[in-house]
């Protein structure tokens, strides 16, 4: 089982009590712990908290968004998401995979690094950049670049 980093997001009713929130953090922070998980950080005050909707959930126009992030499996998160379905006061919940994007952009990091090589031993170059190397190295064209000497134009 590979450890994620995920967002949990849920909005809880707009006149749902201080009570009301900390049982909701409690289990979802029972069901954490239970499956390996941890909590990295849980908001529920500014710029969370007491928010308007974006739109009219159960003639709701506002609504107390906590978010939490939690590192964890994926079955960790799928029972997190079966426990809010049934929740009593819940308006709405959301999970999102946070390493997503990081994921893609190291493999289109290493995609670039390597096609970056390949060029360069084909040319015949070392395949990494010699220090002090810079885009104006030794390896670039600048056949095409002509001096204007001041000296030589005609008056």
């Amino acid at each position: 089982m590979s450890k994620r980093s995920y967002e949990l997001i849920y909005v809880l009713k707009p006149d749902a009590p201080e009570t009301e929130v900390a049982d909701m953090h409690k289990q979802v922070a029972d069901i954490v712990e239970r499956l390996g998980g941890t909590i990295d950080k849980s908001e529920n005050a500014a710029p969370w908290g007491r928010r308007k909707l974006a739109y009219e959930i159960g003639h709701h126009k506002e609504g107390f968004y906590v978010l939490e992030q939690i590192t964890g499996s994926g079955e960790l998160m799928k029972e997190i998401d079966r426990r809010l379905k049934v929740t009593e006061g819940l308006l709405r919940h959301l999970i999102v995979r946070v390493d997503e994007a990081s994921i893609k952009a190291d493999r289109a990091r290493t995609k670039r690094l390597d096609e970056s090589r390949r060029r360069r031993v084909a040319r015949g170059l070392p395949p990494d950049r010699q220090p002090g190397e810079g885009p104006q190295g030794e390896d670039s064209d600048d056949s095409g670049d002509m001096m204007f000497d001041s000296s030589e134009a005609e008056v």
